[in-house]
């Protein structure tokens, strides 16, 4: 459920009730969730790295097909949620606007 509130300028804004209903992760849960989640996308990314990394199939939620290897495709088309990972896809932007290759293999690093 959401309420519209007002600030004093008039603009709305959107306040989510579900967010009271939220737990917050600490101390060694949120360290475990963290470290699984950056392990999850560099093992994605793991598998597409070499002479014989394999393609991968990404279907977008309209129907899109696209088949790629390139590391920044796959993770600019992933849906993360998660703060570590989506850090880690920052990280690979970030890589492929200065250098323009390597942005699987930093993933893998990190």
């Amino acid at each position: 459920m959401a309420a519209v509130a007002f600030d004093e300028f008039g603009r709305p804004f959107i306040i989510l009730r579900e967010q009271e209903k939220q737990e917050r992760l600490k101390g060694v849960d949120a360290l475990k969730a963290n470290i699984l989640a950056a392990k999850t996308v560099a093992h994605t990314m793991r598998t597409s790295l070499g002479p014989k990394g394999m393609d991968k199939i990404l279907v977008s939620p309209d129907g899109d097909v696209t088949i790629t290897n390139d590391g920044a495709t796959i993770l600019e088309q992933m849906n993360v949620e998660n703060q570590i990972a989506k850090l880690l896809v920052q990280l690979s932007k970030s890589q492929d606007n200065e250098i323009g290759d390597g942005t699987t293999g930093v993933v893998v690093l990190a």
